[in-house]
């Protein structure tokens, strides 16, 4: 309709330049050629304005939209920049300490790391998931936590030599068709990186709260910072920042040596502003027990590896963000 109007004056216009003429000024202008650059610049506004709000359409169409994950109440997802940190074992330890802190509640793990599960090893589980009456798959459980992850469908020894649309696939399945029962928390477990899946599950999942694992070693804290400045990127407040492997200490004399560096996560936190949630030790009984499939958090409670002052301040943080959603 606009252009049909446009046309229609600007042929009427130039018939009646032909005929009129005024002074203006001092100036002769012809009263067709001035209306005519008028309604030019008009239609040119109104065009670029046509266009902007197309690209938004187009934009907010191509965007997926965040959904719930049915039963679920709270999603916290423990991610790194880098591969090798701990991420895993952490998130195995936050999700079986939640519930041992707070009996009330329940909590499921989600292990989305494709090419390299961990939580079937981490959690002592084998075999296949079953399914629903409604096809959903149904979570194999252990120390009172349901647990899903892509190592439960295939082999041990078999590589996930997959693209990126295929990876995107199982990720909607791991996400969308577990049948989690009804759940307080679930704790998932990201690949390290910020890639495809990273931006998938942030974008497709209201997520509560996301808790950064690091080493204290430069190169690790240059991929961790990447990671938290992408959750803020995409609207995910991030809970704090875990300092993985801070210190060794000799069984034997006691000693303690910073083998990849000190204090680290602690600056890094301070820098980027977010809460720096404290230290896990490099020790021995923690890998041994995590290759047991007996996190230490079940196997050990009351040790001094299992820095029972990081996980308080985890369930603290989380539960005031609980608390919180609650009155909002």
């Amino acid at each position: 309709m606009i252009l049909f109007t446009y046309y229609r004056l600007l042929h009427l216009l130039r018939i009646s330049d032909s005929k009129a003429s005024i002074f203006r000024n001092g100036t002769v202008l012809k009263q067709g050629t001035c209306c005519c650059l008028h309604l030019k610049q008009c239609q040119g506004l109104v065009d670029k304005k046509g266009v902007l709000d197309r690209q938004k359409q187009q934009m907010a169409r191509g965007l997926p939209k965040q959904k719930p994950i049915t039963g679920v109440k709270q999603v916290i997802v423990v991610a790194s920049g880098k591969g090798g940190v701990g991420k895993s074992t952490t998130a195995v330890n936050l999700a079986l300490g939640l519930m041992a802190i707070d009996r009330s509640k329940s909590v499921g793990l989600l292990d989305t790391d494709v090419y390299g599960p961990s939580i079937p090893k981490l959690m002592n589980l084998k075999g296949n998931p079953e399914l629903s009456e409604d096809n959903r798959m149904i979570p194999l459980i252990n120390y009172g936590v349901p647990c899903m992850s892509m190592g439960f469908l295939v082999e041990d020894a078999y590589p996930i030599v997959w693209r990126g649309l295929m990876v995107m696939s199982a990720i909607e399945r791991l996400v969308r068709q577990v049948d989690w029962g009804s759940l307080d928390y679930l704790v998932v477990d990201m690949p390290p990186g910020t890639g495809d899946v990273q931006l998938s599950i942030t974008q497709n999942i209201s997520i509560a709260g996301a808790v950064i694992v690091s080493t204290p070693q430069d190169v690790a804290l240059l991929d961790a910072r990447r990671g938290a400045e992408m959750f803020k990127k995409v609207n995910v407040p991030v809970l704090g920042l875990v300092q993985n492997m801070s210190v060794f200490q000799c069984p034997n004399c006691h000693h303690q040596t910073h083998i990849f560096g000190s204090n680290g996560a602690r600056q890094l936190a301070e820098t980027i502003g977010v809460k720096f949630l404290g230290d896990v030790p490099l020790h021995l009984n923690i890998r041994e027990m995590s290759d047991k499939g007996q996190p230490i958090v079940i196997s050990s409670p009351d040790s001094s590896e299992v820095s029972v002052s990081i996980y308080i301040m985890l369930f603290t943080s989380i539960l005031l963000l609980d608390c919180y959603n609650c009155f909002v």
